[in-house]
């Protein structure tokens, strides 16, 4: 415990005016018991097996750290497009802030009761529910996606009701910050436009405090946060990654994946994908996707008008359209190998999409077996459909500098082998719920290494079977 003591600090955004957020202690699950540590990120917090029962009574509320008081944050967002004045944490505290190397992170505690925002929540979360971001938070990391990412997992007999009665659970998370896009929009539609300049210069001086010195502050981090947001939307679709609840609340300021819920990668590739059953429209589907973080920047742009000319707000959000398409594009390119500019390579990716649509194929399984078509000594076949446009892969390659094998190598460290599928999820899930957690060991060892072969866990990188590729799941999940 002391370990922990001498690291975890009250957390700086407890230093603004009370607007912010409510003091709120954590409402401890009775008998918790753990379920899953996450050892290597534990360690980079220098933090020995020998105190992982201290930390998660710490996380359940059960003990306390004497100067460290939890928080719940206080914001506003729009869901499915309709403003909602009043959100806020209804189910999670801010528990401190960890300094690691030269930045502090968020401790933030997922199901730990209810909260002055918790309207008619009951505060907690389930253990399917904290399963799927506890390692989804992971997935992302190993794929080089910014992400919150889950210390622990520990769970209880507690029962809780969704659509069925179900054990409760909480997740430790960390991230580099929980503000949210909804923090802005609380203040400024409150009329409180004094607590959203506040919150403006907590974010510079937190995040960005080089743009202290700039006269232009304000519209440097509109900037950043729409810039950011961009690149990661296109990391998103760049490996088939579905948010499911693209609801402004969801959106960090860091452009870093925050709050997992019927998120899922895609299988047979359908760019008109919904994870979301609660998602009637299709509104975040994953083609939509794009789009639709370019209109939470604007709802958030839109908060700033107090502070930055229209013009220059306007100017700022077209740079949105260009760094997503230079992002994406890039990320495509390195995914098919190529390195040399050509002005057929944005057809050539098209085209690829376009046949894994129509061929219904295998997004990931299908971008991992490029590199085969370049490998002289691989006899694997190449998906149906895919050999006319593999000549022409083949023929553009035939202009790159590089040599081949740098080139198989880079796409093989772009194209993972393993992604977490959801009946690959589903799977550990249900075995959880039996007291059985070996699923979940093995996933945490393929997604945190996802480019490496791992013949031993072949199956786990098969295609998944037709009756889990149309998997979706509610909002409650």
């Amino acid at each position: 415990m002391e370990s922990i003591k001498k690291i975890l600090k009250q957390h700086s955004y407890a230093s603004l005016n009370h607007d912010f957020f409510s003091k709120q202690l954590q409402q401890p699950l009775n008998n918790p018991f753990l379920i899953h540590v996450n050892k290597i990120l534990l360690n980079e917090f220098g933090l020995s097996e020998r105190s992982y029962e201290d930390l998660m009574l710490l996380f359940n509320g059960s003990i306390q750290i004497p100067d460290v008081q939890a928080i719940s944050m206080n914001y506003a967002g729009h869901q499915f497009g309709q403003y909602v004045p009043q959100l806020g944490d209804g189910r999670g505290v801010l528990l401190g802030e960890i300094k690691v190397k030269d930045k502090y992170l968020d401790i933030h505690v997922k199901g730990s009761g209810k909260t002055p925002y918790s309207r008619f929540g009951d505060g907690r979360a389930v253990l399917r529910s904290s399963l799927r971001e506890y390692l989804c938070g992971e997935a992302m990391h190993g794929l080089g996606i910014p992400s919150s990412r889950s210390l622990m997992i520990f769970g209880s007999d507690d029962i809780v009701y969704r659509e069925k009665s179900e054990t409760a659970a909480m997740i430790a998370r960390t991230a580099e910050t929980h503000i949210r896009f909804g923090s802005f929009e609380k203040f400024y539609h409150d009329g409180l436009f004094d607590r959203h300049k506040e919150l403006c210069n907590y974010a510079i001086s937190q995040y960005f405090p080089d743009e202290n010195k700039l006269n232009n502050k304000y519209s440097y981090l509109l900037e950043n946060i729409v810039t950011r947001t961009a690149s990661l939307i296109a990391n998103w679709q760049s490996v088939g990654f579905c948010h499911g609840v693209m609801n402004t609340d969801n959106m960090s300021i860091l452009g870093e994946t925050l709050d997992y819920g019927p998120f899922g990668f895609i299988d047979n590739f359908n760019p008109s994908h919904i994870c979301n059953l609660s998602d009637s429209s299709g509104r975040y589907s994953y083609q939509n996707q794009p789009y639709i973080g370019m209109w939470n920047c604007s709802a958030l742009a839109h908060t700033f008008e107090n502070l930055i000319s229209k013009e220059e707000i306007k100017s700022i959000m077209s740079m949105y359209e260009k760094t997503y398409t230079k992002r994406l594009f890039a990320l495509y390119k390195n995914k098919l190998g190529l390195n040399e500019t050509c002005d057929t390579d944005e057809l050539l990716v098209q085209e690829l999409l376009n046949i894994m649509e129509v061929q219904k194929l295998d997004f990931t399984r299908t971008f991992r077996s490029l590199s085969n078509i370049l490998d002289a000594n691989n006899s694997i076949e190449v998906d149906n459909g895919l050999e006319n446009w593999s000549q022409k892969f083949k023929e553009r390659h035939d202009i790159e500098i590089t040599d081949i094998n740098s080139r198989i190598a880079q796409m093989n460290q772009i194209n993972p082998k393993f992604i977490l599928r959801n009946y690959l999820l589903q799977n550990a899930i249900d075995q959880a719920e039996e007291g059985s957690y070996k699923e979940i060991d093995i996933l945490m060892k393929l997604i945190t290494n996802p480019y490496e072969e791992n013949l031993e866990y072949e199956k786990y990188a098969q295609k998944a079977p037709e009756w889990a590729t149309s998997i979706g799941l509610s909002c409650s999940s």
